[in-house]
């Protein structure tokens, strides 16, 4: 259910929740990334996997719960845009390591150039969901702050797609600010320089807008709110709520707005869900998301992929079941991409590539439903656009809709598809125009390369008819070339 259903996939998701979270740890800190991938192979389908970064780290206290409790996680409830959502990732990826090899997780972690580094050794207690801590003491560290885990696991490696070493590419691409080193279990080292300086935008938390909250959900918001009132609650816990608004959803809920929220029934929880859905509300802000941009797309397409066309469009923020979402999509083409095969799909959500699932996601739907024969690919009925392209679409989201807990694929809601085609639209009439461009570009060459084969026996043909001499034969074949060079231009 995680991503760990196989020892392929094991090895990359252990790798994806390390650097996801080192990833989320430095924007958090407004600090540049600096991550180290190490993978060593062990033999005997044993790996040990490294990854290191120059986050924030973590307090010694947390240390134990952070690595080694399932379902201990601060994004699990935040309504922000985060690559992970869920709190149960590294620890899932600790609970691995240790059901396949019985090696305990080994951390280090250091806050800040005047604190000492903790070293731990970790289990987790399957029976009490909670850390078994094998080993605690201070290390000496050379580093300002940040974390290092290493873990050993069963899994398999190989390179291609869905592998370790696509996933850090893809990873790259979408995050031009990171530098990154990779050390793969062949020993070979690869790097990835940051093309920009510019930190992605620090999304803001939000509170939940009422369109996207559920019945049992609004049961517990209600139980646990400090509003003394009704009215209150809907104004204090919501997003979007005026007075104005508090009153008509109470209206149509036929509730008295100086009720205390915690004495509500079940009943009356629901007619305040079905007055909700009555009443118009407006949009909830934006500034909880954090998209790519248009240029740093291009910069992070430019800096892995040798094409001839680069573009991108970011949509503005829409809204899926109250849920802030918008949506990015790059397209680069010829170069060194394949022509004679299908085009290839990079999917993202919140920065974080996504390698499984692609024919049961939103974004390949997509792309299949959008006629590229109008933008210059070939495509057949019901598959994917053929030719030297590669798509690129993101989504970024305070909740993304993945189709399952391995979050690998995005679920198709309407609002979703149809802004994801719209980008695809847009960036499609870009390409569209770049290869008109260049067929037309080629035509010309090519009939200027049929008119220059026959220039010389033009040149000879006027010799003997003006019975001219070698030296005007030569200056009348140069002034041709001139006055086909000068009509080629325009």
């Amino acid at each position: 259910m995680l991503g760990f259903d196989n020892p392929k996939k094991a090895l990359l998701t252990t790798v994806k929740e390390a650097v996801d979270n080192s990833l989320d740890a430095c924007q958090e800190m407004r600090v540049l990334p600096e991550i180290k991938v190490e993978i060593e192979f062990l033999g005997n389908d044993r790996f040990q996997v490294s990854i290191e970064d120059n986050g924030p780290g973590i307090i010694k206290q947390q240390i134990p719960n952070i690595f080694a409790k399932l379902l201990y996680g601060s994004k699990f409830h935040a309504m922000k845009q985060s690559r992970g959502q869920q709190g149960i990732g590294i620890s899932a990826a600790v609970l691995y390591s240790q059901l396949t090899t019985g090696k305990p997780a080994k951390i280090i972690s250091k806050i800040s150039p005047r604190s000492p580094a903790h070293y731990y050794e970790l289990n987790i207690d399957t029976r009490n969901n909670a850390p078994d801590i094998i080993k605690d003491e201070e290390v000496k560290w050379d580093k300002d702050s940040g974390i290092k885990i290493e873990l050993e696991l069963e899994a398999q490696y190989q390179k291609g797609k869905r592998s370790i070493d696509e996933y850090l590419k893809q990873t790259a691409i979408v995050n031009p600010h990171l530098h990154l080193v990779y050390i793969n279990p062949e020993k070979e080292k690869i790097e990835y320089p940051r093309v920009t300086n510019e930190q992605p935008k620090e999304p803001k938390e939000i509170k939940p807008h009422p369109y996207g909250v559920e019945l049992g959900i609004l049961i517990r918001m209600l139980k646990t709110t400090t509003a003394r009132t009704l009215q209150a609650f809907l104004m204090q816990d919501f997003s979007r709520i005026s007075s104005k608004v508090a009153k008509e959803i109470l209206e149509k809920a036929n509730l008295q707005p100086n009720i205390k929220p915690h004495s509500l029934s079940r009943l009356e929880a629901e007619h305040i869900m079905n007055s909700i859905k009555q009443t118009k509300i407006m949009a909830p802000p934006t500034d909880c998301l954090s998209p790519i941009g248009q240029d740093l797309i291009l910069k992070g397409f430019k800096k892995e992929i040798n094409a001839d066309f680069y573009c991108s469009t970011t949509r503005p923020p829409s809204v899926y079941r109250g849920m802030p979402f918008q949506i990015e999509v790059g397209i680069a083409y010829g170069g060194n991409i394949p022509s004679d095969e299908l085009a290839e799909i990079l999917r993202f959500a919140n920065r974080v590539p996504l390698l499984y699932e692609q024919s049961a996601c939103a974004t390949t739907k997509s792309i299949i439903n959008t006629a590229w024969r109008n933008y210059g690919l070939q495509q057949s009925r019901g598959a994917l656009p053929q030719g030297p392209a590669i798509i690129l679409v993101h989504i970024c989201s305070i909740w993304v809709p993945y189709t399952s807990e391995s979050k690998e694929a995005i679920a198709s809601y309407p609002e979703i598809i149809k802004e994801i085609k719209l980008a695809l639209q847009e960036c499609g009439r870009k390409l569209s125009l770049f290869i008109r461009r260049r067929r037309i570009a080629e035509n010309e060459a090519q009939k200027k390369s049929y008119i220059e084969k026959y220039l010389p026996h033009v040149g000879i043909a006027l010799k003997e008819l003006l019975d001219l001499n070698n030296a005007e034969q030569s200056k009348i074949t140069e002034i041709l070339k001139d006055i086909l060079e000068k009509g080629h231009e325009r």
